[in-house]
């Protein structure tokens, strides 16, 4: 059982997030709504994987994965997103993401890129 670090700037979504997750058996350890958020609770809890999304405030889930893979180069991070420019998911993916989903998600197509994150 895998603990993560939900980051989405929709609350709705990071709830969404959460059920899916728990119930495939994990536990959520935070929650952040914006890239900043996130890298100060990657400190703080130290989550074995986070699902980050791109577009949100204060720092966007690019520049976020880039620093956090900075100060912790095995984090684990799979991005859930509404961008599907190849650009965008080759950057990245280029810069530490693991693996890129397209909202929106399901149960199943999260189960795989948790699987992947583990691989």
């Amino acid at each position: 059982m895998a603990g993560f670090l939900i980051v989405d700037d929709s609350f709705l979504m990071r709830k969404t997030l959460k059920l899916i997750i728990e119930k495939l058996g994990h536990h959520v350890v935070g929650e952040a709504s914006d890239g900043l958020d996130a890298y100060e609770k990657y400190g703080l809890t130290t989550p074995d994987g986070v699902i980050m999304d791109i577009e949100m405030p204060k720092m966007n889930g690019i520049e976020s994965i880039k620093k956090i893979i900075s100060d912790f180069k095995d984090a684990r991070i799979l991005v859930v997103s509404t961008h599907n420019e190849k650009n965008l998911i080759v950057e990245a993916l280029k810069n530490g993401a693991k693996y890129y989903l397209i909202k929106p998600i399901t149960e199943e197509s999260l189960k795989k890129g948790i699987e992947i994150l583990f691989k």
